[in-house]
């Protein structure tokens, strides 16, 4: 039987976030999105974020615009990683460099003792075209897997390390009034790694750099992270509490009947129907088998190959698709409950089905509590009238291997020019999708505040 992998060697792709994102919704009762709006914990540093993100709003737009046009793919960022560590260097970091293969982790000592938070962002781009025409389109070509392909920053991670490299010389500028260090992690490959494809055992970007030790010496003790979208108007901020994002799991199906004439099929044991009935039977997990009212699931076969003629019956079909679920116990059931189902379907007509299920990316939980005292940050930083709880997405991030390990929240950005309908808004991931740089100084400014608050709520519940 040809190889599986040869078939389905892109399929991993299109696991970040964002794909499935519905538009702006006004702000609803959600944890740290309802409610009088407090004062900043420390004005005087709030105040001095917004001067510092208005004085280098060129510059943060400069270094996107040099990214956007120079674009990486997935553990292959050594451009980009050199870019983000002499910007570091030079801001006078601690910076190690080639964590997880081409990461840069920075800490900065603040000049006063408290928390250690951390700040990420993802440089990888994706195997895509580029179709927006602006003068630092981008040119680039890559390898994925073996197979020269054009590069895109698709997705907005050139958006994403610009941001942070802005970010890093705000607090930098004021690190001896900050009572606490930043880390900031310039991570690899969110989009999957381009030298080789997963398959369950080999691990990339953020689970990788955990292994490494990205959270530790010093001890991380919150970690925030941000996404653009084109799903929302340049500068607008959403967010919600607890499962965020959905995990991504790939699976395949390998049907193996028994070849014949087509004219005969009774001679045979017919592979294609067999998958038909697989497939169909797989759309009554989620929607006959499982607790829709707990959390929602979604099962997708997204390829399918067997033969290659119309009179012969083959010997085998292959198909391969996605799992998305939010719930960890509920995911483990549905991976037995595609194996039981293909299996019996398949024994019934005399075919054998073999079921292999590689556990991608985690769902995306925002630590309720963090969420809860950080919401009223996002909410000053937008805003009136500029931020919103985020509707759950079936998209998926690495970010969640993080969360994993100590409190997280992850956030959007919205990208789209003001005025424009974002329903019809070029999505992340297409060779259109287009980015409003005016909204970029948000994610400095959320970022920037976000470190600034939680260490000032820190130092006023120690009484220091």
């Amino acid at each position: 039987m040809q190889s599986r992998n040869m078939r389905f060697r892109l399929a991993p792709l299109a696991l970040a976030a964002h794909l499935l994102i519905s538009g702006p919704a006004a702000a609803q009762s959600a944890p740290g999105t309802q409610g009088p709006l407090p004062p900043a914990p420390n004005a005087a540093l709030s105040e001095q974020i917004d001067t510092r993100a208005r004085a280098i709003e060129d510059k943060l737009i400069a270094w996107r615009r040099d990214i956007h046009q120079h674009p990486e793919l997935g553990n292959q960022e050594t451009r980009t990683s050199k870019l983000v560590a002499d910007h570091l260097r030079a801001l006078g970091m601690d910076v190690k460099t080639g964590v997880a293969g081409t990461g840069v982790v920075a800490v900065l000592k603040g000049g006063k003792p408290g928390p250690v938070v951390a700040l990420r962002a993802d440089m990888d781009a994706l195997p895509v075209k580029e179709q927006v025409d602006v003068p630092f389109a981008s040119k680039a070509k890559g390898t994925y897997l073996g197979k020269e392909v054009d590069v895109m920053h698709a997705c907005g991670h050139d958006t994403h390390t610009a941001i942070l490299m802005a970010t890093a010389e705000v607090l930098a500028g004021m690190k001896d009034q900050l009572p606490g260090s930043v880390k900031f992690i310039f991570q690899p490959a969110e989009e999957s790694p381009a030298d080789f494809e997963p398959d369950g055992k080999k691990i990339w970007g953020a689970k990788m750099m955990v292994q490494e030790g990205v959270l530790d010496n010093p001890k991380v003790d919150a970690i925030f992270g941000l996404h653009v979208s084109s799903a929302y108007p340049a500068g607008w901020l959403s967010w919600r509490s607890g499962p965020a994002m959905a995990a991504a799991d790939q699976f395949w199906i390998d049907v193996t009947g028994k070849q014949t004439h087509g004219a005969r099929p009774w001679s045979g044991i017919d592979p294609i129907v067999v998958s038909s009935q697989i497939i169909l039977g797989l759309q009554t997990i989620p929607s006959r088998q499982i607790n829709s009212m707990l959390e929602p699931a979604v099962i997708t076969v997204g390829a399918i190959h067997g033969g290659n003629r119309m009179n012969i019956v083959p010997d085998s079909v292959a198909m391969t698709g996605t799992i998305r679920t939010y719930d960890e116990g509920m995911k483990k059931d549905i991976h037995q409950r595609i194996a039981r189902t293909a299996d019996m379907i398949a024994q019934s007509a005399g075919a054998k089905a073999d079921v292999r299920v590689v556990e991608l990316y985690n769902a995306t939980v925002n630590n309720p509590a963090l969420t809860e005292k950080m919401g009223s940050t996002l909410r000053r930083v937008a805003g009136e009238g500029n931020y919103g709880l985020q509707p759950k997405s079936t998209a998926s991030e690495d970010f969640s291997f993080y969360q994993e390990k100590v409190p997280g929240m992850f956030f959007y950005l919205g990208v789209t020019p003001k005025g424009t309908d974002v329903d019809k808004a070029a999505p992340n991931h297409s060779p259109r999708f287009y980015v409003d740089e005016s909204g970029l100084i948000n994610g400095v400014r959320a970022l920037s505040n976000l470190t600034v608050d939680y260490m000032a709520r820190a130092q006023q519940q120690s009484g220091s």
